[in-house]
């Protein structure tokens, strides 16, 4: 029973720092915010986000009751309002949705699914959905948002290491020597992180490296700002690269004992000099002598990137590029070291950690692999496909060819998410069925044939894994408004009956009291997690897998002897261009990215008191295009390009170079995707939102 006034620990719901947050609850409501002062990862420190912005859990547009499309079977679909809907009951609801798949199912065999997990609900969440997907319906088209932010991160570093996590801890940070930060704009996307990153600087003394064409609040930190032209970081790194081997700045022993691979490396850079990328780039030779000397004669370096890394169509190649770096000076395996990608959303790193991805079962466990599928089908009592299953994008391709016939969707917003969001659309249109478990109503579920109200974070209780993988609590605060349940019950209740139906044996097991019963089960399948459980992460504010048993105290920085793959691999890499390059029709390029007010698709945060701070949807222009253009700041701007067109509000400012311009991707009435190009990496699949080229005009 909650109490009329108590204070209840959880973890923030937005970004991958995992904040600590202390819910201040009276009369069943959520009053204030604050964070505990002596506990990790946040020690009291708080962005507006987590102190101002959970107001969205008491929103009255909050989901409450199932419903179903009133022309629930019409195509092609079109997106509807709440007035669309009918209430139902759950028992009506869950037969109606177990009925539909079962069908789809019998008519068309497992590849008829596209199934979304989700970054914002818990591990015990993830873990349900992606047993119900491979286990039931026998697909492993299972993937979520990672495949739009980091999935070029994770696949540039399994190349190179065998790993695809962040190497280091937040701790570690206030103490660093050296770091890069590239195509990450810190303050705003990950402020609390931002904090310590400054600190180092300002306390420590410690040297920043700055690499990206926006002058991010970061660069007044800087001691060396590489203001790079869009799409030209492998030319960057690689040049950095050939300084610290024509220099012999190289740390031979541990080249010697880790890696594979440098002589044929060395010799295929020696021609990137830094007047060679100064011609790509436009940076300085000299500035980029002076950034490779930096990290090569660090005592620790530290390497930190964001999305303006990995949403690029060679996105792979920009992470190799910075494994390289770090593999080159030995900055790996120690504290105040490593490859650090800062994940996004608050549980992007655990729903890929519980399986939320088509090729992999739990911490990465190859489905492929007979050994471990025969574990999991042993545990679960059933059979396994063997073949990795499709990415979000693939998904989207096998819809458009009739491949893929229903969408099952927990927690995700696709129609904000994906590029090219027309075609997006169109796709939906023609779904034989959509089924959407969400807490608000947004710019996906407006399609749902069968909508299932969930809870908040505030209102249940499981894990979130943050961006240096340390495993954390959120716990239930107030009620759940009015009938919506959380995920896991939803979905094993949804799970027996597709089981009943099918005629399977109910011997998968979907029968857990607690979400506690669900780690148990995936810790007991995965050896990283094998060491962790409820208690013990209660007991100890958090526990950072790898922790393979009850005695070891886990990880807060990986590699310190070997790598997973066991020496780490340099990669020669080529400068390609982008897929789509400014012309006289378009002549500007667009870059996309995050406010620190907004976050992603803004469904939480345009439904919270935030809004009102940053209310309408904006495009950076600098002020010599802006003059050529006649726009003026604050004037509303019509930004065009070959797949669509969106009206926003102009912003004169020099943050943004001279033929770059800048548009938040939080506002459904101005979606930044209606503009950008489904072009993606040919290995990771991840799509290109940083570069596409536009034309702007005043309206």
């Amino acid at each position: 029973m909650i109490q009329a006034e108590s204070i209840v620990r959880s973890t923030c719901p937005y970004c991958g720092v995992g904040c600590q947050v202390n819910l201040h609850i009276k009369d069943e409501h959520i009053y204030k915010v604050d964070a505990p002062f002596q506990v990790a990862p946040n020690y009291g420190r708080l962005c507006a986000k987590g102190r101002f912005g959970v107001d969205f859990v008491h929103h009255p547009g909050r989901l409450t009751m199932p419903l179903i499309r009133k022309d629930f079977g019409v195509t092609p679909r079109q997106p509807v309002g709440l007035e669309g809907f009918r209430e139902a009951t759950w028992e009506e609801a869950l037969e109606l949705a177990a009925r539909r798949i079962t069908e789809i199912h019998q008519q068309h065999g497992p590849a008829a699914f596209g199934t979304f997990a989700s970054a914002k609900v818990t591990n015990e969440d993830n873990y349900v959905f992606q047993k119900f997907v491979r286990g039931v319906l026998g697909s492993n088209n299972v993937d979520h948002c990672a495949r739009l932010c980091h999935a070029a991160s994770v696949t540039a570093l399994t190349i190179a290491i065998g790993s695809s996590a962040m190497s280091n801890s937040i701790a570690e940070m206030k103490d660093l020597d050296v770091f890069i930060v590239t195509g990450s704009n810190t303050t705003e996307t990950h402020p609390v992180i931002s904090t310590f990153l400054r600190e180092a600087v300002v306390n420590n003394q410690a040297k920043l490296i700055v690499v990206d064409p926006r002058q991010i609040e970061m660069t007044e930190f800087a001691e060396v700002w590489l203001r790079q032209q869009p799409g030209t970081d492998v030319a960057i790194f690689q040049a950095m690269a050939q300084v610290i081997v024509a220099e012999e700045l190289f740390n031979q022993e541990f080249i010697d004992a880790r890696t594979e691979g440098f002589k044929d490396y060395a010799a295929a850079i020696m021609d990137c000099t830094p007047e060679w990328a100064a011609e790509i780039s436009g940076v300085p030779a000299e500035d980029i002598r002076t950034a490779a000397r930096l990290f090569a004669n660090a005592r620790t370096g530290a390497i930190y990137w964001g999305m303006g890394i990995s949403q690029s169509v060679h996105g792979v190649e920009n992470a190799l590029s910075l494994a390289n770096l770090a593999l080159l000076c030995g900055h790996i395996g120690k504290p105040g070291t490593g490859l650090n990608p800062l994940r996004g959303q608050n549980n992007v790193q655990g729903c890929s950690d519980s399986g939320g991805l088509p090729h992999v079962f739990t911490a990465y466990q190859p489905v492929a692999d007979d050994a471990i599928r025969a574990k999991f089908e042993q545990d679960w009592g059933t059979t396994l496909n063997p073949e990795p299953g499709l990415t979000v994008m693939e998904m989207v391709d096998a819809a458009a060819s009739k491949i893929i016939r229903a969408y099952l969707i927990m927690g995700e917003n696709p129609l904000m998410s994906e590029p090219d969001l027309r075609h997006s659309r169109h796709v939906m249109e023609q779904m034989e069925f959509v089924l959407v478990q969400d807490i608000f109503l947004n710019e996906t579920s407006e399609y749902a044939d069968i909508l299932f109200p969930a809870t908040s974070f505030a209102e249940k209780g499981g894990t979130f894994t943050n961006t240096d993988r340390r495993v954390q609590l959120i716990r239930p605060a107030v009620p759940a408004p009015g009938q919506a349940r959380e995920d896991w019950a939803i979905l094993c209740d949804l799970a027996k009956r597709v089981e009943i139906l099918l005629g399977r044996p109910a011997s998968i097991g979907f029968d857990y009291a607690h979400p506690s019963d669900i780690w148990q089960e995936m810790a007991r399948l995965t050896p990283a997690f094998q060491g962790i459980d409820h208690a013990r992460i209660q007991r100890e504010d958090g526990v950072h897998w790898p922790c393979p048993t009850p005695d070891h105290p886990g990880s807060p920085y990986l590699f310190e002897d070997t790598f997973p793959s066991g020496r780490g691999v340099f990669t020669a890499l080529d400068v390609r261009p982008g897929a789509e390059l400014p012309d006289p029709e378009y002549p500007f390029i667009l870059s996309t990215g995050r406010v620190l007010y907004h976050w992603h698709g803004g469904t939480m945060t345009r439904r919270s008191k935030l809004d009102d701070i940053y209310p309408d949807p904006t495009v950076e222009v600098h002020p010599l295009d802006a003059d050529a253009l006649g726009l003026a700041d604050g004037q509303w701007a019509l930004v065009r390009s070959r797949r669509g067109q969106i009206k926003v509000k102009t912003i004169v400012t020099e943050r943004s170079p001279q033929g770059v311009v800048f548009i938040p991707f939080h506002f459904a009435e101005a979606a930044a995707n209606e503009l950008t190009l489904d072009a993606r990496d040919p290995k990771a699949k991840i799509p290109d939102y940083k570069m596409c080229a536009v034309a702007l005009e005043p309206v």
